[in-house]
């Protein structure tokens, strides 16, 4: 990998360009650390009343529960003032998918997958949170972590 970096008053804001012959897993590491970096961060509040900015890479799930939205985390469940909608589009590039019609989670954070013979997917995450993909998402899912797959590969 080469870095380089050019100091001009020419430029009035940063600039970060990743330039690469082939989208590997490397080249979309390495975006999605610069996008955890520079993009905007969530808040959250917890169950107490604080405020938290919530990393990206941080996040496990998110989900409607009642008329609100949560995300949880490795250090707990966080209520967020977005549309889970807003987060879809948000977090969509960030390897977050939709699962069912009120739940992402974020792909790179799965453990394992239990397939039933129903059809359905059981997703175990890597803090041990169990869910379930909803049918009509099953085949996206799937082809999801295929790419990932191939990817990391």
């Amino acid at each position: 990998m080469k870095i380089s970096t050019d100091i001009d008053s020419k430029y009035k804001e940063l600039e970060l360009k990743v330039c690469s012959g082939d989208m590997t897993g490397e080249v979309r590491s390495v975006v999605n650390e610069l996008h955890e970096i520079f993009d905007r961060n969530l808040t959250g509040t917890d169950e107490k009343g604080n405020k938290r900015i919530l990393r990206r890479s941080e996040i496990f799930s998110a989900y409607s529960e009642g008329q609100r939205v949560m995300i949880l985390t490795i250090d707990g469940r966080f209520v967020v003032p977005q549309k889970l909608y807003e987060l879809e589009n948000e977090l969509q590039e960030a390897d977050f998918i939709r699962i069912s019609k009120s739940e992402l989670v974020n792909i790179r954070k799965i453990r394992s997958l239990d397939m039933s013979i129903t059809g359905t997917i059981k997703l175990v995450m890597k803090n041990g949170y169990e869910t379930y993909v909803s049918r009509r998402n099953v085949a996206k899912i799937k082809e999801r972590l295929k790419k990932v797959r191939e990817e990391n590969s």
